[in-house]
């Protein structure tokens, strides 16, 4: 993707050092397999803390999970950029898979979804158009909001 730099500049977004797992996987965080990159599940990490903690929309409002999401994208990013080493490999987003720490009947997780899959969208056009799946769950770790997994189609 030539021009992902320059939008993620434009909208202000810096692509950190790639996020380190906070449990027993893959050091990377990634996998490579032919021309898929699987992306484990990101946090909404920022600057090296949760951007929120607890269960949508009781603790935190749709629309900051929607925040949260946008990071996660943005983690996912760092992640990918550590095992490719340039975005110019970077072909399109194939698919997402959205957790939401969901309260009991909440059933909006599409909407928390939407704040990640917008945002590759605007970042990569038709190219960030993917599959997604956006469930809910009854806790993820340290008390997010929500953690995305991202595969992604790379030369």
């Amino acid at each position: 993707m030539p021009n992902l730099e320059a939008r993620l500049d434009r909208l202000g977004i810096t692509i950190p050092e790639a996020p380190k797992p906070v449990a027993s996987y893959v050091p990377s965080v990634a996998v490579h397999s032919g021309s898929l990159v699987f992306i484990s599940g990101q946090l909404p990490f920022e600057k090296g803390k949760l951007m929120a903690t607890g269960r949508v929309p009781g603790q935190v409002s749709i629309e900051t999970a929607q925040k949260c999401a946008r990071q996660c994208v943005v983690n996912g990013l760092a992640a990918l950029l550590g095992e490719i080493g340039s975005f110019e490999r970077l072909r399109r987003v194939v698919r997402l898979g959205v957790f939401v720490n969901a309260g009991e009947g909440f059933a909006e997780q599409p909407k928390v979804g939407n704040g990640a899959s917008d945002l590759l969208v605007e970042l990569l056009g038709e190219n960030g158009r993917h599959a997604r799946a956006a469930v809910g769950v009854s806790s993820l770790p340290l008390d997010a909001p929500v953690e995305i997994e991202f595969t992604f189609l790379v030369d």
